[in-house]
């Protein structure tokens, strides 16, 4: 059984940085792996998977020793169920605004006593019933960690009620979403902005939830962790390219008298 590396890393208070990932093929994986990134978030919202090139980033995830995180595209105990099955023990949750939401997140990922995620060995979770169903059943809910998205001032406002939800581990603020609902829309460097999350850091460290958040600069990163900050999400993979090709052929394209 393979263990959560992340959910043991966050346990003993180390801070982990990792790529969200909408390029489908599995080399991305192995890249951000031997980079030195601790996880990589596949992006089943915002990017083009399904389940079945997921489960196939999963397998380069695991095969190079990373971490994988799937962000789901809604709270849909449907598709919950789905990237669980496939063996994914890190899963992120976006737009949770209140208890009610974070109640069901629950109950979508935790196996009975503590939730009604729906039981089937048959899986890749349980290693095709190489695992026995009580040993896959009896640890699942130990070793799955469960990641909510608050990106909004309603979940901002309901936050000291979310938090205190037994079965949520990390309360992952969504800088991007949260301007638009301070009236900023993608200025996630204003006041507002800033000042919601640090409040929103304090009251999920009160209650022993791990934080984490998204971030575009190896200074924004180590702000966040000054602040407490412990899952950092560090820009997206084709955002990195796109970043990496535009600065080479900008100064390729100054080299004139060699290169043109």
């Amino acid at each position: 059984m393979i263990r959560n590396l992340l959910k043991d890393s966050l346990k003993a208070g180390n801070t982990v940085f990792g790529p969200f990932c909408k390029m489908q093929d599995p080399a991305i994986v192995e890249i951000a792996a031997f980079s030195g990134f601790d996880f990589v978030i596949i992006d089943m919202e915002h990017g083009p998977f399904s389940i079945e090139s997921t489960q196939n980033m999963v397998r380069a995830a695991e095969a190079k020793g990373i971490t994988p995180v799937v962000r789901v595209t809604e709270n849909s105990e449907t598709l919950i169920l789905r990237a669980l099955d496939i063996g994914i023990k890190c899963i992120q949750i976006p737009q949770i605004c209140t208890k009610a939401d974070a109640d069901k997140v629950v109950k979508a990922t935790k196996f009975y006593p503590k939730g009604e995620r729906g039981m089937c060995r048959y899986v890749r979770a349980a290693e095709y019933t190489n695992i026995n169903g009580a040993d896959h059943f009896g640890n699942a809910n130990d070793q799955v960690t469960t990641i909510i998205h608050i990106e909004g001032m309603e979940g901002i406002n309901n936050l000291e009620e979310i938090v205190q939800v037994d079965g949520i581990d990390v309360i992952f603020l969504g800088p991007y979403d949260l301007s638009q609902s301070c009236g900023v829309p993608g200025q996630v460097n204003d006041p507002k902005v800033v000042n919601a999350m640090k409040d929103a850091v304090k009251t999920a460290k009160k209650y022993g939830k791990a934080v984490g958040t998204f971030t575009e600069s190896p200074e924004k990163a180590k702000m966040w962790k000054d602040i407490g900050v412990q899952y950092i999400s560090y820009s997206v993979d084709v955002g990195l390219v796109m970043n990496t090709f535009k600065g080479i052929t900008k100064e390729l394209h100054c080299k004139n008298d060699v290169f043109l």
